[in-house]
């Protein structure tokens, strides 16, 4: 490759797709992507399959999954490339070789080749990362790939390629403008997840959910629970690092030999960026967490019921396709104040404010912000703004 790229072409390019998220600019269909990666095999830029490739599902806790899963694959010596979206801070983050985010000149030189193309395409910004992450875990030589959905299945990006593996994390109402209203037309579309894979393990999911899958999906499995003690804060990560587990010990039969002790120690010491984070500032206490649907928001509270934790101010920012005002008052028992914030990007200036505002004495408070990973990011620059 030819790096004829500048490092501002990196934003400018990705201003160019369109919105930076895994779903405003939800495109559905593979024709775009299976194009793009054509066009870039006449170029001389063909993929080569992984050893394995597992794709992730579902409406919560598909990233929270994937990093268990990746962090229990490398403890055994594999190399592994893992796509979640969306990020945090950087766009780097987005994809990553075994654990590290993509470095700057790598980026460049990929999208140098790639970005002309997928303009002249039309694929979408999400669909865009998707392909320049699997080119760039296609240089790298990765053993294993695990690919975060984005919104849905059957249309995702991220199932545009043959995967061996496929994850489904538990199923909930979100992203009905796209995927339907019901738990069933949601549940249609997530199945295809599992679609040409040879393994097939589900999360436990409602009856109803559970119903549908039976019908739909052979030899389909469910996870247990994850029997171990975590570092990662929030009971609804049993669920995701049991369906890593479950994962794990059936590739660790068909695939590779796995130590499942080192495994049940590498997930257990799993902490993951914007999932019940926590992180000081002065002398404040924040907990982050990228829970913005009503099924997430339930999780959490599991959570809180649990710990009989108790907040001095909760930040609840949500878009204005949602309705979480159910949410944001069964939150209010855990808080001694409750903000809510919405519209189409949120009000940065006012979440802004509202942590000027709540920060500006001395006396310490204790924080949860529930939000998209944009809400997040937004907290975690006003804390560096602040010096910590």
């Amino acid at each position: 490759m030819t790096n004829t790229a500048k490092p501002s072409d990196i934003d400018a390019w990705l201003q160019a797709l369109g919105a930076p998220s895994a779903d405003r600019d939800y495109k559905p269909g593979h024709d775009r992507v299976l194009t793009l990666l054509n066009r870039l095999e006449t170029q001389g830029f063909a993929l080569k399959k992984p050893k394995l490739r597992i794709r992730v599902a579902g409406t919560n806790g598909k990233g929270s999954t994937a990093y268990f899963l990746a962090a229990a694959l490398q403890v055994n010596g594999l190399k592994v490339g893992l796509y979640t979206s969306p990020h945090i801070i950087s766009f780097h983050e987005r994809m990553r070789v075994d654990g590290k985010p993509i470095p700057q000149d790598d980026l460049l030189e990929l999208m140098a080749n790639v970005m002309p193309l997928a303009l002249d395409v039309g694929t979408s910004y999400f669909e865009t990362a998707t392909v320049l992450a699997l080119l760039h875990f296609s240089q790298q030589l990765v053993d294993v790939e695990i690919l975060e959905a984005g919104v849905g299945a059957k249309l995702d990006a991220t199932t545009a390629v043959a995967a061996d593996v496929g994850l489904l994390t538990p199923i909930g109402l979100d992203h009905q403008d796209w995927l339907g209203d019901t738990l069933a037309d949601i549940t249609q579309e997530k199945a295809y997840v599992f679609k040409g894979c040879r393994v097939k393990i589900s999360a436990q999911q409602a009856d109803d959910v559970q119903t549908i899958l039976s019908e739909r999906v052979q030899d389909l499995a469910y996870a247990p629970l994850f029997s171990e003690q975590l570092s990662a804060l929030g009971e609804y990560q049993r669920i995701n690092s049991g369906l890593a587990f479950a994962a794990i010990q059936a590739i660790s039969n068909q695939y590779f030999k796995l130590g499942l002790n080192r495994v049940k120690q590498a997930i257990s010491t799993v902490n993951i960026e914007g999932r019940l984070q926590r992180m000081a500032c002065g002398n404040h206490t924040f907990y982050l967490d990228a829970a913005h649907n009503e099924h997430a928001i339930h999780a959490v509270m599991r959570t809180l019921n649990a710990r009989k934790q108790s907040f001095d101010v909760m930040i609840l920012a949500t878009r204005e396709d949602r309705d979480l005002s159910n949410c944001a008052n069964m939150l209010e028992k855990y808080a001694g104040k409750v903000i809510v914030m919405s519209g189409e990007r949120y009000d940065y200036l006012s979440v802004d404010a509202a942590l000027d505002n709540e920060t500006m004495h001395d006396k310490g408070k204790v924080f949860l912000i529930l939000g998209s990973f944009i809400t997040i990011a937004q907290v975690v620059n006003w804390m560096k703004t602040k010096g910590s």
